[in-house]
């Protein structure tokens, strides 16, 4: 077991409450459950967030940059295995726990203890994040493999949200690196790990493009006001970086240096900035950069789409975009998350080309998950984390969406239980879109533990409750990797 030095009482948002860190690593098996976990359930569901160590500085932290801490629970034949939870071992991280690094590939990425997703593909788990960190491997049981550039075919960083392509497999996804100023790439990984297609497309200057929607057509750009930001010193510097890509020979040397470096702790180098045209991009999947068509929309962010399709007529195509759309961010202090995010729907005409934006449900939210079986088609159902009307970061209920009826369910756990993102596990390849187990970690204050908690995705009613040894911080995204035979 490996410790670090717990924080539970700060004066900043993030690093108090069950936002704050775990101190321990834990190994548990056999694990108490009320209730019955389905026989189908045979797999890890994994999470992973945030998970700082030390003692960061409360007036730099900012929730995006703490070192990346693996969650995970065997589950089969109806009962719960283990739970683990382990810091990805990135350079600064084994430094210090005082273990030597696992190293790996180089020109992957920068080197970070990704923080953002964990996903299983090609019969591996990776950790990921965005703004050009490498992806690392984790083992099974979460034990640090090392960092990976998927087999040689991967340069400069990936991003926190691939879609995986529901029929072919591969993953596709749209990355950015402050480094490579106004250039975002769109890659296809295939089912054997390796890059197999890549498109760099230009802006007109750098964004934080946290993520993309994918359709069985087109890939969906969100170019939004947020600005990179170096400092009020650095306005030349911050203009020409948002802009200018650096050479491929210092984005390596920046990389190779930067498993040498510490956690990064001076803030987020981003702003919002409502002088820019927001604007969405669509680009043909088997496309290139001049291809692509923008479509102005009303200024805002997306931090999560839910799910986007692809709509045919005689009155002309269009495409259907379902996002949680934030008035604004990273203006609020400390808060992550202003008040306002709805779950909106954008219908871009592309024979009229323009963008229709509509409300769906004003509940604030955040978090939102579609059946995987559906990604980039129609669809019915949707999941998110539903927010205290009196508290934008804390988490309350958790929300399913009929997109069909624009009917929305609310799924409380009681007084102090807090959820985090919960994910769709159907019940078979062929069950019906909301059959089978909604599932996410639910935090209890009065006990200072974690709940993995299975909801019937019909009825939302709870089916299963297995009980942690220990809390779960609230993280970011999570998936259920099932059991290859």
């Amino acid at each position: 077991m490996t410790t670090a030095a717990p924080i539970r009482e700060s004066p900043h948002p993030y690093l108090s409450g069950n936002y704050a860190p775990v101190s321990e690593e834990i190994s548990a098996v056999d694990l108490d459950v009320t209730g019955s976990i389905p026989d189908y359930l045979d797999g890890r569901y994994l999470r992973i967030g945030p998970n700082p160590m030390g003692d960061p500085d409360p007036s730099s932290y900012h929730w995006f940059l703490g070192a990346g801490m693996a969650h995970g629970l065997r589950l089969s034949d109806g009962k719960a295995h283990w739970y683990r939870n382990r810091w990805v071992r990135s350079a600064d991280v084994s430094r210090k726990l005082n273990e030597p690094w696992p190293g790996g590939p180089t020109y992957g990425g920068f080197d970070f203890a990704s923080n953002t997703n964990i996903i299983g593909h090609a019969g591996k788990t990776f950790a990921i994040a965005e703004s050009g960190a490498r992806p690392y491997e984790l083992t099974e049981q979460l034990e640090t493999v090392g960092a990976s550039d998927f087999c040689g075919t991967l340069f400069g960083g990936y991003t926190a949200h691939p879609k995986r392509d529901p029929i072919s497999g591969e993953l596709h996804a749209v990355s950015y690196n402050p480094m490579r100023g106004n250039i975002v790439r769109y890659t296809v990984t295939g089912v054997d790990g390796k890059v197999r297609h890549t498109v760099d497309i230009r802006l007109r200057a750098q964004t934080m493009m946290h993520d993309f929607s994918l359709t069985e057509q087109y890939v969906v750009l969100y170019d939004l006001p947020v600005a990179l930001d170096l400092g009020k010193r650095r306005g030349v510097a911050t203009r020409f970086a948002a802009r200018h890509a650096a050479p491929d020979f210092v984005l390596r040397a920046i990389m190779r240096a930067s498993e040498r470096a510490s956690a990064p702790g001076s803030g987020m180098p981003y702003r919002w900035a409502p002088e820019r045209q927001a604007r969405i991009g669509v680009l043909p999947r088997d496309g290139s950069a001049d291809d692509i068509r923008w479509f102005e929309v009303q200024p805002c962010y997306v931090f999560h789409p839910l799910n986007a399709y692809d709509v045919a007529s005689p009155e002309g195509d269009s495409i259907v975009l379902d996002v949680v759309r934030h008035e604004s961010v990273f203006t609020a202090g400390d808060s992550l998350f202003p008040a306002t995010r709805s779950l909106d729907r954008w219908t871009v005409d592309l024979t009229a080309g323009k963008v229709i934006e509509e409300r769906i449900d004003d509940t604030t939210q955040e978090f939102p998950r579609v059946d995987e079986r559906l990604v980039g088609r129609p669809y019915r159902y949707g999941y998110a984390v539903g927010y205290s009307p009196a508290a934008a970061d804390t988490a309350d209920t958790i929300l399913k969406h009929d997109l069909e009826a624009r009917q929305v369910q609310s799924v409380g756990f009681g007084t102090g239980r807090e959820p985090g993102e919960f994910v769709f596990v159907p019940s078979s390849a062929e069950a019906a879109e909301d059959d089978g187990m909604v599932m996410g970690f639910v935090y209890d204050n009065s006990t200072d533990r974690s709940d993995l908690v299975l909801l019937d995705g019909q009825t939302m009613e709870t089916v299963a409750t297995v009980h942690l040894p220990a809390r779960v911080p609230h993280g970011f995204h999570g998936n259920w990797v099932p059991t290859q035979g």
